[in-house]
């Protein structure tokens, strides 16, 4: 045992509580230990979902969230800050108080608006809050196909195209855009990484029948372990590999409930046969 150095990076999740396990700080934990990496956790709400739906929510105290995440901040060394469902505005301003006193953090920002069944976990009020505050503050964002439209019409740019979207939410302060294609039509799901310096890239991934619950976190939180991992010197890098990890994830999901199906983010823990056998069935095009 190595009692003199630790080199366990740590991401600090901000996410609310998903009582199926499908989705939420579930989800981060899970995609965050599969890149070698210590979740560290924040609960912004609790939740009464399954995998069909979200019934309701109540979002945690301001104050408990502050000094949860404090309590992280002062003892150990975070390196990379994970923010999915945030629950209220006034959340969101205490997430942003805190991402300002700790600028050198990189910041990953899963907008959260709607669960993937339909219900909504936050309102317009709560979007505008994270245009104005967390965006200018995020290093990457990750939007599905509805959040991003809701972002780039609500930050004054427009929401017609892909790259209008993803120039938008530049423009909003991002440094990284990362737009999910998994609820667009088409054959394949395709995803469009937009930034400051490089021109739009296009990742292309086999689509799996079914819906699934919690594909989101599970993308956001592998980057920001790959990011906690490798630091943010390819954030590129990062982005790219964490997609290939959820496209695993998501060939190896099984419906546990009678609704979405849950990702699979520990098949890397599966026999080796079983491994190896898989390892080549998801179609990656880049």
């Amino acid at each position: 045992m190595n009692t003199t150095e630790n080199n366990v990076p740590v991401v600090l999740v901000f996410s609310g509580h998903d009582p199926s396990g499908g989705a939420g700080v579930q989800a981060d934990i899970e995609a965050i230990i599969s890149q070698g990496v210590h979740p560290a956790t924040v609960i912004t709400a609790l939740t009464v979902q399954d995998t069909v739906n979200v019934k309701r929510f109540v979002a945690t105290d301001p104050n408990l969230v502050i000094e949860q995440a404090r309590a992280v901040l002062e003892d150990m060394p975070v390196s990379c800050i994970k923010i999915g469902m945030i629950g209220s505005v006034v959340l969101v301003e205490v997430i942003h108080s805190i991402l300002r006193d700790y600028p050198d953090i990189p910041v990953v920002l899963d907008p959260v608006l709607v669960a993937g069944g339909g219900g909504s976990l936050a309102d317009e009020a709560v979007a505008r809050a994270m245009i104005s505050l967390l965006l200018p503050l995020c290093t990457v964002l990750t939007p599905n196909a509805l959040e991003a439209r809701v972002l780039a019409e609500l930050a004054g740019g427009d929401a017609r195209t892909v790259e209008s979207r993803g120039e938008a939410l530049l423009e909003a302060g991002a440094d990284f855009v990362l737009l999910k294609g998994g609820d667009e039509p088409g054959v394949e799901v395709e995803n469009w990484l937009f930034s400051r310096h490089q021109p739009p890239r296009k990742f292309s991934y086999e689509r799996f029948p079914g819906e699934f619950h919690g594909s989101g976190c599970t993308l956001a939180a592998a980057i920001a372990g790959l990011i906690a991992q490798a630091g943010d010197a390819d954030i590129g890098n990062a982005i790219h590999e964490a997609q290939e990890y959820t496209s695993h994830a998501l060939y190896h999901a099984a419906q546990i409930g009678h609704g979405q199906w849950i990702p699979h983010r520990l098949f890397w823990a599966d026999s080796p046969d079983e491994g190896e056998a898989d390892s080549d069935q998801v179609t990656r095009i880049h």
